[in-house]
């Protein structure tokens, strides 16, 4: 092996080494954030549910402002309206006052509509709510739930809900079609 390429494969490791710091910084003080909100994700999920709505995805994440934010994906037609027939939108607000008062953004670009639409296929398939998902990962493991999102894993309907307690991440893996837990995974 070449003096020359050993620098350049050691580089490639250091890259991806920062690149791995990187992503754990943004996640870590995500983490710490958590403890400030007032609200939970069943909390915005249940307001989602409401006036005909349904909850396809939520999460707390940091806004374009770099502050704590409550996030749920939703179609405002329900589960019975096909995603092109659907409104597909976000809404995201502070999760750190005692009402969350989130704004609506109605989705228009490609990525978010075909994200929202698999997820809205999914949960036609089944009877089990995101409520019902998040409701059982309180149940089973201890912390905050602070990520639940529909996908498919092995060629099966999931959703993965993510639970914070302290530092640490649990990723538990639940069937849409039963709502029977599949895998848990701690990061």
């Amino acid at each position: 092996m070449s003096h020359q390429y050993c620098r350049k494969l050691g580089l490639v490791a250091l890259l991806a080494m920062s690149m791995g710091a990187l992503h754990a910084e943004p996640q870590e003080n995500l983490l710490a954030a958590l403890g400030k909100g007032k609200l939970t994700l069943l909390d915005g999920v249940r307001q989602a549910n409401k006036d005909g709505g349904v909850a396809l995805s939520a999460k707390f994440e940091f806004d374009d402002a770099g502050k704590l934010s409550l996030s749920v994906y939703s179609a405002g037609k329900g589960l019975g309206a096909a995603p092109d027939e659907n409104i597909l939108q976000e809404l995201s607000g502070s999760p750190e006052q005692s009402q969350w008062k989130p704004e609506v953004e109605v989705f228009k670009d490609a990525p978010h509509i075909a994200r929202s639409s698999e997820q809205l296929t999914l949960l036609s398939l089944t009877r089990v709510s995101l409520a019902d998902l998040i409701a059982k990962a309180q149940k089973a493991q201890p912390g905050t739930v602070y990520s639940v999102t529909p996908g498919i894993k092995q060629h099966k309907p999931v959703a993965q809900v993510l639970v914070a307690n302290g530092r640490k991440v649990t990723e538990l893996t639940y069937s849409l079609l039963n709502g029977a837990l599949m895998d848990t995974r701690h990061q």
